[in-house]
Formats: structure tokens, sequence, C-alpha cells
């Protein structure tokens, strides 16, 4: 279940930075609401993941799983460049993950 867990809070951060960027500096009031509701919601379910995971490896799953997430749709949905060197950090990031979850760390 703690998967689960980190996979929902996991698409409630990608939402969120999604939202941040739309909420205009927290201007647009639908997309602020938006932003703190899924953040608020991303930090539940990571907590529930931490029950399970320790705090640093739940951590370090959760944010970089959510900054690859991010990255690949920005330049899928929103036309941002995703350069070779952003394509290589990515695949640094989730050579990290696939190393810390070979390490038994869960």
């Amino acid at each position: 279940m703690h998967w689960l867990y980190l996979t929902v809070a996991i698409a409630f951060e990608i939402v969120v930075a999604i939202a941040a960027g739309k909420a205009a500096g927290f201007t647009n009031r639908k997309w602020t609401a938006i932003t703190l509701a899924s953040g608020a919601t991303a930090t539940y379910f990571l907590s529930r993941a931490l029950l399970t995971f320790n705090v640093g490896v739940g951590y370090a799953l959760w944010t970089s799983v959510a900054g690859v997430g991010i990255t690949l749709l920005g330049a899928l949905l929103f036309g941002q460049r995703l350069t070779w060197r952003k394509a290589l950090g990515v695949a640094a990031v989730i050579a990290g993950v696939v190393g810390l979850q070979l390490s038994g760390a869960a």
C-alpha cells in the first residue's frame, strides 16, 4: 500500500507544479486553490507512505520522480525544450531512483 500512497503523492506533486505555474504568483484564485489543495493532498499521501519508507528515501523518491514527471510533461504538453543536458539529468535522476530501490531502502 505504501507504493500506492507514494504514487498518489507524486501525481499530486506534479499537479502542484503545473498549477503553481498557472497561479501567477497566487494572483489567480482558481489556480491558487488548486495549488494549495494539491499540495495538501500530496503531503498527506507522502506522510502515509513514510509510515513504511525511510524518511530520506521516501522523500528522495517523491521529489525526484515528481521532478522527472514535471520535466517530461513540460516538454510534452507545454512546448518546453528538452535539451540533451536536461535529458541527461533526467536519466541521472532515474538511475539514482533505481539505485535507491535496488538498495532495498523501502
